[in-house]
């Protein structure tokens, strides 16, 4: 199988090497739709930039193709020639299909995926500037997101940091003070972070977003993750969402060994366990996970987005790794078998955005996009590439 999943890393990261350099106005393309039409005025996101980024810089880490390190230096460049606010600090949200600022606001999703792209390009490059560029982004999260007395982030701000009224990432989102998604990437990021800057508040920072998680964002009852909260931690929404359970329950873990804390180690490992029980409930017959589920209305959104089968590759093959317990991998086993068969584009290269449950393209998504990246599907590779290997 890890044969397999090295062809499909190789096949991924051509077809963004290929289809999505701009090479009139620098960086790379803001959206292409299923047949790789290019939509050249498309606004540029500053998370698909730094995915792109981390991406390359993660697969040069796990094996040296100069290609993808010259990849990787492009979307580092445009990033911080195009995205970081040099005058107010953070990055921008959009700039516009030529490079200049277009929605300024500071959504802290996106500077935490900054921090997160800058130090894998730093492992790659040795670029000292990029390391850099990181530890300042994280001093502005702390100077001016973080709660410091309910602890947690505070979600987005305008251009010079000042509150604004919609902080929501996308229509999807409740507009509310702070939420599930923003922390579990802020959790990442900082991470990363601590591989090229064991900071002693770096690390206390990365604790304290673990117990704003086993306090207040995973539902200790059922082993879901609560999604959206006012400033007091008060859950806003009963949405279960299938690929962020997974998701997180093996970014949670891998937090507690990067900064080797043994007694979060031992808590996290019971708690993937249980999460990847909890997740399991949204799994298909066919082996794919639904998006997600209103227990409340008693409604299962029935899509199978590429991103959570991602996910789902990497958290089921986690927990089989921590339990043994053989039910695991055959979840991940079948996970692959649904993208091999549904999931993966034959024909144009890439994965589809995801499919309804009959089996259709959803319809009118991007194969690249604001938020159609290289990130998860490629990082579900290496992941396990890496795993299988030790």
């Amino acid at each position: 199988m890890t044969k397999e999943l090295e062809t499909e890393l190789k096949n991924i990261l051509n077809y963004w090497m290929t289809y999505v350099p701009d090479h009139e106005n620098g960086g790379f393309y803001g959206q292409l739709d299923n047949h790789n039409q290019v939509n050249p005025d498309a606004a540029k996101g500053s998370v698909l930039n730094a995915r792109i980024l981390w991406s390359f810089a993660a697969a040069y880490n796990l094996n040296p193709v100069e290609q993808y390190l010259e990849t990787a230096e492009r979307a580092y460049h445009y990033i911080a020639e195009h995205f970081v606010d040099n005058n107010y600090g953070g990055v921008y949200w959009t700039v516009d299909a030529q490079g200049n600022p277009l929605d300024t606001k500071k959504q802290v999703y996106a500077i935490a995926f900054t921090i997160y792209a800058f130090s894998e390009y730093f492992i790659a490059s040795g670029h000292e500037v990029a390391k850099e560029h990181a530890v300042e982004l994280y001093h502005d999260l702390i100077k001016y997101s973080l709660d410091k007395q309910k602890g947690g982030y505070y979600e987005a701000f305008g251009e010079k940091w000042e509150p604004i009224a919609d902080l929501r990432l996308s229509d999807k989102d409740a507009n509310e003070k702070k939420t599930m998604n923003t922390h579990l990437h802020v959790l990442e990021a900082f991470t990363n972070l601590y591989r090229i800057w064991p900071d002693e508040e770096l690390r206390v920072r990365i604790i304290e977003l673990l117990e704003d998680f086993n306090a207040h964002i995973v539902d200790q009852e059922t082993g879901h993750l609560r999604l959206f909260f006012d400033e007091n931690w008060q859950s806003r929404s009963p949405l279960i969402s299938y690929g962020h359970d997974i998701e997180a329950a093996w970014l949670l873990l891998e937090a507690a060994e990067a900064i080797a804390d043994q007694a979060w180690i031992e808590k996290l490992r019971v708690l993937a366990i249980r999460m990847a029980r909890a997740s399991a409930s949204g799994l298909d017959t066919d082996g794919s996970l639904w998006y997600e589920s209103d227990p409340l209305a008693k409604h299962i959104a029935r899509e199978k987005h590429w991103w959570v089968q991602a996910e789902a590759m990497v958290g089921f093959y986690n927990a089989w790794q921590i339990s043994g317990d053989p039910v695991f991998l055959q979840y991940f086993k079948g996970v692959w078998k649904f993208i091999k068969m549904h999931i993966i584009d034959r024909s144009n290269g890439e994965w589809f955005w995801g499919v309804l449950e009959n089996g259709d393209l959803m319809p009118e998504q991007d194969k690249v996009g604001l938020w159609k990246c290289p990130y998860h599907n490629s990082r579900a590779c290496i992941e396990l590439i890496r795993r299988m290997a030790g």
